[in-house]
């Protein structure tokens, strides 16, 4: 038996044959969709690795130099020269569409174009060492919410790549041999039922052929048989003429 339940009719074995045939061109598409998005996420990985890698850099040389410039400022003068920013980031966030899968894409635009305006505090009470850092911080932002965008998108892939693998493995694994399965169950029982019908339509002619051959056999013996029984008749009919012959004369020859 097969492992989903099916009526062994040929109505029920073309259904299945359009089914086999969807699934299996379906079972390419998706294998297709899933080699393309592995492509894609190896690129977005490759990435990910150069712009991460790009983005330590320059949290390490900010790192360092805010290290110096909180050695020589005291905390309350560091904390009063970061306290109110004079630069301003305006985040935008669109999608883009990669195999079916609608990845973010982050654009950001500052408030000012002027260089200077990275720097919220004056130059007099400050060291060279905050400058250095908040400059290194700024220059690696856009490395950063492309990081971010590189991640999530990385992220978003490798699900949708999950989702595709069980699909293509539920297809090839689980439905496709199913529906094969159910289709040479129904086949053979076709067949068999084919084979049965033959067989019952061969008898029915050999009892015809014998009733037939019966019917001319006996056709045959009351053929011959009729005319042997007219003569015995006619013999009959002609001795009792006879003998009524003979009791007729008898009393004229007494007297």
């Amino acid at each position: 038996m097969p492992a989903i339940n099916v009526n062994p009719t040929r109505q029920e074995l073309t259904r299945l044959k359009t089914r086999l045939r969807t699934s299996i061109r379906g079972h390419k598409l998706l294998k297709d969709k899933r080699d393309e998005l592995m492509k894609q996420f190896m690129d977005v990985v490759r990435e990910n690795r150069a712009l991460r890698k790009r983005v330590e850099e320059g949290l390490m040389r900010a790192h360092g130099s805010f290290t110096v410039a909180s050695a020589l400022m005291s905390t309350e003068m560091l904390e009063q020269a970061l306290l109110y920013p004079k630069q301003s980031v305006e985040l935008d966030m669109t999608f883009q569409n990669i195999m079916s899968v609608n990845v973010p894409v982050y654009h950001f635009k500052t408030k000012s174009d002027d260089a200077g305006e990275i720097y919220p505090y004056g130059f007099a009470t400050t060291s060279g060492e905050l400058d250095g850092a908040v400059e290194a911080l700024s220059g690696v932002l856009q490395d950063m919410l492309r990081l971010a965008e590189i991640e999530k998108t990385s992220q978003l892939l490798a699900e949708e790549i999950e989702k595709t693998r069980r699909r293509v493995n539920a297809l090839e694994y689980v439905k496709i041999p199913q529906m094969e399965e159910a289709i040479q169950y129904i086949t053979m029982k076709l067949d068999e039922n084919e084979r049965a019908n033959t067989i019952r339509l061969m008898k029915v002619k050999d009892m015809l052929l014998k009733e037939a051959i019966e019917e001319k056999r006996e056709a045959d013996e009351r053929a011959i048989a009729w005319p042997s029984a007219a003569a015995t008749g006619r013999r009959r009919r002609l001795k009792a003429a006879k003998g009524r012959t003979c009791a007729g004369s008898a009393p004229s020859v007494l007297f």
